[in-house]
Protein backbone atom coordinates (compact mmCIF):
# COMPACT_ATOMS: atom_id res chain seq x y z
CA UNK A 1 0.00 0.00 0.00
CA UNK A 2 1.25 3.46 -0.89
CA UNK A 3 2.73 5.51 1.95
CA UNK A 4 0.78 8.61 0.84
CA UNK A 5 -2.47 6.65 1.05
CA UNK A 6 -1.63 5.53 4.60
CA UNK A 7 -0.85 9.13 5.61
CA UNK A 8 -4.21 10.22 4.16
CA UNK A 9 -5.99 7.49 6.13
CA UNK A 10 -4.24 8.57 9.36
CA UNK A 11 -5.37 12.16 8.79
CA UNK A 12 -8.90 10.94 8.07
CA UNK A 13 -9.00 8.99 11.37
CA UNK A 14 -7.72 12.00 13.34
CA UNK A 15 -10.20 14.43 11.79
CA UNK A 16 -13.24 12.17 11.94
CA UNK A 17 -12.93 11.17 15.59
CA UNK A 18 -13.42 7.45 14.90
CA UNK A 19 -11.47 5.12 17.16
CA UNK A 20 -10.26 2.59 14.60
CA UNK A 21 -10.10 2.03 10.86
CA UNK A 22 -9.10 -1.14 9.02
CA UNK A 23 -8.53 -1.26 5.25
CA UNK A 24 -7.78 -4.37 3.18
CA UNK A 25 -6.51 -4.21 -0.39
CA UNK A 26 -5.77 -7.63 -1.84
CA UNK A 27 -3.34 -9.29 0.55
CA UNK A 28 -2.32 -6.05 2.27
CA UNK A 29 -4.09 -4.88 5.40
CA UNK A 30 -3.72 -1.70 7.44
CA UNK A 31 -5.31 -1.00 10.83
CA UNK A 32 -5.17 2.50 12.27
CA UNK A 33 -6.19 2.90 15.89
CA UNK A 34 -6.37 6.15 17.83
CA UNK A 35 -6.19 4.61 21.32
CA UNK A 36 -4.15 1.82 22.86
CA UNK A 37 -2.15 -0.93 21.24
CA UNK A 38 -2.88 -1.78 17.61
CA UNK A 39 -5.50 -4.49 17.38
CA UNK A 40 -7.20 -3.50 20.61
CA UNK A 41 -10.14 -1.23 21.16
CA UNK A 42 -10.38 1.12 24.09
CA UNK A 43 -13.92 2.51 24.40
CA UNK A 44 -14.36 6.10 25.44
CA UNK A 45 -14.95 6.53 29.18
CA UNK A 46 -18.59 6.93 30.13
CA UNK A 47 -19.64 9.08 33.05
CA UNK A 48 -22.44 8.11 35.38
CA UNK A 49 -24.21 11.37 34.52
CA UNK A 50 -24.81 10.14 30.97
CA UNK A 51 -27.03 7.32 32.25
CA UNK A 52 -30.26 8.61 33.78
CA UNK A 53 -33.03 6.09 34.36
CA UNK A 54 -36.68 7.13 34.35
CA UNK A 55 -38.29 7.00 37.80
CA UNK A 56 -40.63 4.14 36.81
CA UNK A 57 -37.62 1.97 35.92
CA UNK A 58 -35.71 2.75 39.10
CA UNK A 59 -38.48 1.15 41.18
CA UNK A 60 -38.49 -1.92 38.90
CA UNK A 61 -34.79 -2.66 39.43
CA UNK A 62 -34.16 -5.81 41.45
CA UNK A 63 -32.75 -5.31 44.90
CA UNK A 64 -29.83 -7.38 46.00
CA UNK A 65 -31.10 -9.80 48.59
CA UNK A 66 -28.85 -12.26 50.33
CA UNK A 67 -28.65 -15.43 48.26
CA UNK A 68 -29.67 -18.83 49.49
CA UNK A 69 -27.32 -20.18 52.09
CA UNK A 70 -25.25 -23.17 51.12
CA UNK A 71 -25.92 -26.30 53.18
CA UNK A 72 -23.20 -26.93 55.70
CA UNK A 73 -21.89 -30.26 56.80
CA UNK A 74 -19.72 -33.07 55.51
CA UNK A 75 -19.15 -33.04 51.74
CA UNK A 76 -18.89 -36.42 50.01
CA UNK A 77 -16.68 -36.01 46.94
CA UNK A 78 -16.36 -38.17 43.86
CA UNK A 79 -13.50 -40.67 44.15
CA UNK A 80 -13.23 -40.97 40.34
CA UNK A 81 -14.13 -39.56 36.96
CA UNK A 82 -17.28 -41.03 35.42
CA UNK A 83 -21.04 -40.70 35.04
CA UNK A 84 -23.18 -40.16 38.14
CA UNK A 85 -26.34 -42.24 38.63
CA UNK A 86 -28.75 -41.79 41.55
CA UNK A 87 -30.52 -45.15 41.07
CA UNK A 88 -29.38 -48.73 40.37
CA UNK A 89 -31.24 -48.91 37.03
CA UNK A 90 -33.65 -46.77 35.01
CA UNK A 91 -37.17 -46.73 36.45
CA UNK A 92 -36.11 -47.72 39.97
CA UNK A 93 -36.16 -45.42 43.00
CA UNK A 94 -33.05 -43.42 43.88
CA UNK A 95 -30.63 -44.76 46.49
CA UNK A 96 -31.20 -41.66 48.67
CA UNK A 97 -33.26 -38.45 48.69
CA UNK A 98 -32.70 -35.09 50.35
CA UNK A 99 -33.76 -35.28 54.00
CA UNK A 100 -33.12 -39.03 54.28
CA UNK A 101 -30.97 -40.35 57.12
CA UNK A 102 -27.98 -42.42 56.00
CA UNK A 103 -25.42 -44.52 57.81
CA UNK A 104 -21.73 -44.91 57.17
CA UNK A 105 -21.20 -47.52 54.43
CA UNK A 106 -24.67 -47.09 52.88
CA UNK A 107 -24.71 -46.88 49.06
CA UNK A 108 -25.59 -43.35 47.91
CA UNK A 109 -25.07 -43.54 44.15
CA UNK A 110 -23.27 -45.29 41.30
CA UNK A 111 -20.48 -43.84 39.20
CA UNK A 112 -19.94 -45.56 35.88
CA UNK A 113 -16.31 -45.48 34.77
CA UNK A 114 -15.00 -47.43 31.78
CA UNK A 115 -18.18 -49.57 31.62
CA UNK A 116 -17.81 -50.54 35.29
CA UNK A 117 -20.51 -49.59 37.80
CA UNK A 118 -18.92 -48.44 41.07
CA UNK A 119 -21.15 -48.11 44.12
CA UNK A 120 -20.24 -45.02 46.13
CA UNK A 121 -20.84 -45.45 49.85
CA UNK A 122 -21.34 -42.84 52.53
CA UNK A 123 -18.25 -42.14 54.58
CA UNK A 124 -20.30 -40.50 57.35
CA UNK A 125 -23.64 -40.96 59.08
CA UNK A 126 -26.21 -38.19 59.04
CA UNK A 127 -28.96 -36.58 56.99
CA UNK A 128 -28.64 -35.83 53.26
CA UNK A 129 -28.90 -32.03 53.06
CA UNK A 130 -28.13 -31.65 49.34
CA UNK A 131 -27.52 -33.72 46.23
CA UNK A 132 -25.19 -31.59 44.12
CA UNK A 133 -25.19 -33.58 40.86
CA UNK A 134 -27.99 -34.42 38.42
CA UNK A 135 -28.66 -38.01 37.35
CA UNK A 136 -26.61 -38.96 34.27
CA UNK A 137 -24.24 -36.00 34.62
CA UNK A 138 -20.48 -36.51 34.16
CA UNK A 139 -18.43 -35.95 37.31
CA UNK A 140 -14.76 -35.19 37.91
CA UNK A 141 -12.41 -36.54 40.56
CA UNK A 142 -12.95 -34.61 43.79
CA UNK A 143 -16.23 -33.00 42.65
CA UNK A 144 -18.72 -32.60 45.54
CA UNK A 145 -21.64 -35.04 45.22
CA UNK A 146 -23.56 -34.88 48.52
CA UNK A 147 -23.75 -32.76 51.65
CA UNK A 148 -24.36 -34.84 54.80
CA UNK A 149 -25.11 -33.13 58.09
Amino acid sequence: MDLRKIKTLIDLVQQSGIAELEITEGEERVRISRHGVPGTYAPAPVSAASFVLPAELVGALPTTAPGPTEPTGHTLKSPMVGTFYRCPSPGTPSFVEVGQTVTKGQTLCIIEAMKLLNEIESDASGVIKAILVENGQPVEYGQPLFIIE
